[in-house]
């Protein structure tokens, strides 16, 4: 018998092999969209003070693996792109070999390290800008990734006031302090109370017992001795 949903005959699946063979190449289909990433930090920006040398980072990972990586830095001159270095990762255990299309540039990374950031050598204002460490796994069927860094090039490193920024933390360390004083004086307090409290009930059973003796009343040790009979 043959099922059919609106009119469309469903495929049949065969042997179990050949359905599991099915289902795992739906999910090749799908899940390569994020199988590579470049990435380029936490932080993905840097301020450096001008003729310094700095390092733009950028990593790449992969849950299926390279083949023919093909990455690239590239630079963004007032909106057109320039190519800074680009190359091809033939493996994971290849070492790519690089080219340079861009004055005091150096290729650092190590692809043992899935590594492909690169130094700039004695910056200047001009190479202050946004840079972008781009990647192409052919494993995923040609899609493109990249990642964004921003250099910001200054004449010198401002000194960052933290003053207000200590006073604030001195005035909360403050009030915690003060509130963890106040409730241990509390809790000490509470505590003396109740000490004086069951202090105050013993004197009053003690006092109750002399009062009871002075009276001479019953079950108290000024009852007085039966009268012993004439023989």
């Amino acid at each position: 018998m043959e099922v059919q949903l609106f009119g469309v005959e469903l495929p049949r699946l065969g042997p179990l092999h050949t359905a599991v063979g099915l289902i795992f190449s739906m999910l090749l289909g799908v899940w390569p969209v994020q199988a590579l990433e470049m990435l380029v930090g936490k932080i993905p920006f840097l301020q450096a003070v001008n003729g310094s040398t700095v390092l733009l980072p950028c990593t790449y990972a992969s849950c299926i693996g390279i083949e023919n990586l093909y990455f690239n830095w590239q630079f963004n001159d007032n909106g057109t792109m320039q190519k800074v270095c680009d190359s091809v990762i033939v493996s994971e255990d290849s070492d790519p070999h690089v080219a340079i299309y861009r004055e005091r540039v150096e290729f650092v990374g190590k692809n043992r390290k899935n590594n492909v950031s690169i130094l700039l050598w004695n910056i200047t204002f001009e190479d202050g800008g946004q840079y972008t460490c781009f990647g192409r796994n052919p494993k995923e069927k040609g899609r493109n990734h990249s990642a964004i860094f921003h250099l910001i090039v200054v004449d010198e490193l401002r000194v960052v006031d933290n003053t207000l920024t200590i006073m604030i933390a001195s005035a909360v360390g403050g009030a915690i302090a003060a509130l963890m004083g106040f409730m241990l004086l509390k809790n000490f307090t509470l505590f003396v109370l109740s000490k004086l409290e069951e202090k105050k009930k013993e004197c009053l059973v003690t006092s109750s017992g002399i009062d009871n003796t002075e009276n001479g009343l019953s079950g108290s040790k000024a009852d007085s001795k039966p009268t012993p009979k004439k023989k």
